[in-house]
C-alpha cells in the first residue's frame, strides 16, 4: 500500500578528489564515516534510514516539515565539523527532497517521489538542499528557513518541467529578493513578477539582458543576439526564455548543450531540453567542458525575484 511521505536523498559532494588525495582505503574508510554519519543524524531528528548506497543515503519522513528542518539542521551541524576538519579531508553534503506517494517494499521504498529526490540531489551544489513545490508547500511555515525559488526545470524521466526550491538552512542570511519566508509559499497569493536580469561574457565581450528582452537567441547566425562564431555551435542553437520568473535556457542543437553551476562538479547535459538558470555559471555549447578548446560562455543572474503578497 502506498504511503504519502517526504523522501531524502543525501550524498558526499567531494569524495572522487578524496580517493585522490587519501587512496582507496583511508577514503573508503572517510566516506563510511560519513555516510553513517548522515544516517545517524537522519534518524535522531526522526527519518528512518532506508538504506545507504556508495557515497549517498536514503532516508525517509513522515511529514515534509520533518525532513526539512531535519536536512537544515544536519547541514548547519556538518558546518560547525567541516570548520575543524583539516582542508583534504573536508567533504560537502548535498540532498534532494520530494514529497509523493511511496510504496515500501520489505523495508525498501519506491515510487517517484525515490526517483526525484536522486535526481534533485545530483543536481543540487555543495551544502544545498533542492525540495520540489509539493514539499515546500507541505513543510509550510519555519522559523528557521527560507525557500529560494529555482524556477521551472527539467528533470531527467520527468516528462513535465517541475517547479524547483532550494532550501536557505543558514542562520546568518537573511532573505533577498530571490527568497521568500516559508510562512508566505503556504498562503497560496497571487504571484506578481519583476524584471530579472542575465549577464553573458563571452572572449571579453560582455552582453545583459533582462526579462522583456526574451526570447535571447544563441548561435552562429548572425541575427542571434548572442552570436557565437564557432563551427561546433548550430545556427539557432539555443534560445533562453523568461518564464515563471526564471530564465530558462532551451538547447535546439545538432550537438548539445552543457551547464555547469558555479560549486557543483557535475555539468547538465541537455539535448533539445531546458533547465533554468540561476546564479553564476558557464555554458558549453557543442562539445563538453572537457574539451580544452571548448565555446564556452559565462553567465550571472540577477534581479529575478518573485513576490508574494
Amino acid at each position: 500500500m502506498s504511503v504519502l511521505s517526504t523522501v531524502v536523498f543525501a550524498d558526499i559532494s567531494g569524495s572522487t578528489s578524496l580517493y585522490e588525495t587519501l587512496g582507496n582505503e583511508r577514503a573508503t574508510e572517510a566516506v563510511t564515516q560519513m555516510t553513517q554519519w548522515i544516517g545517524d543524524t537522519i534518524e535522531t531528528h526522526g527519518g528512518r534510514l532506508v538504506k545507504k548506497l556508495g557515497d549517498g543515503v536514503l532516508c525517509i519522513f513522515g511529514d515534509a516539515a520533518g525532513a526539512v528542518s531535519a536536512t537544515s539542521a544536519m547541514l548547519r551541524q556538518h558546518k560547525l565539523r567541516l570548520d575543524r576538519w583539516p582542508q583534504p579531508l573536508r567533504m560537502d553534503i548535498r540532498v534532494g527532497v520530494a514529497s509523493g506517494e511511496v510504496v515500501d517494499v520489505d523495508g525498501d521504498c519506491y515510487g517517484d517521489a525515490v526517483n526525484v529526490a536522486s535526481r534533485l540531489c545530483e543536481r543540487a551544489g555543495p551544502a544545498e538542499i533542492w525540495a520540489t513545490e509539493t514539499t515546500v508547500l507541505l513543510a509550510g511555515a519555519a522559523a528557521d528557513v527560507w525557500y529560494r525559488k529555482l524556477g521551472m526545470m527539467e528533470i531527467r524521466g520527468k516528462a513535465e518541467l517541475l517547479m524547483l526550491y532550494q532550501v536557505e538552512w543558514r542562520e546568518n542570511e537573511e532573505p533577498d529578493s530571490l527568497t521568500m519566508q516559508a510562512a508566505l509559499v503556504s498562503s497560496f497569493a497571487p504571484v506578481d513578477s519583476i524584471l530579472g536580469q542575465i549577464q553573458f561574457s563571452w572572449h571579453g565581450v560582455d552582453m545583459s539582458f533582462t526579462s522583456s528582452d526574451a526570447p535571447v537567441h544563441v548561435g552562429r547566425a548572425t541575427h542571434a543576439q548572442l552570436c557565437i562564431n564557432d563551427p561546433r555551435v548550430s545556427r539557432l542553437h539555443a534560445r533562453i526564455d523568461w518564464r515563471n520568473s526564471g530564465f530558462v535556457l532551451t538547447d535546439m542543437s545538432s550537438f548539445g548543450t552543457w551547464v555547469r553551476f558555479d560549486g557543483s562538479e557535475s555539468p547538465v547535459r541537455l539535448r533539445r531540453d531546458a533547465c533554468i538558470l540561476h546564479g553564476t555559471g558557464q555554458i558549453a555549447l557543442g562539445v563538453p567542458f572537457s574539451e580544452s578548446s571548448a565555446p564556452v560562455m559565462n553567465f550571472h543572474v540577477a534581479g529575478a525575484s518573485v513576490h508574494l503578497g
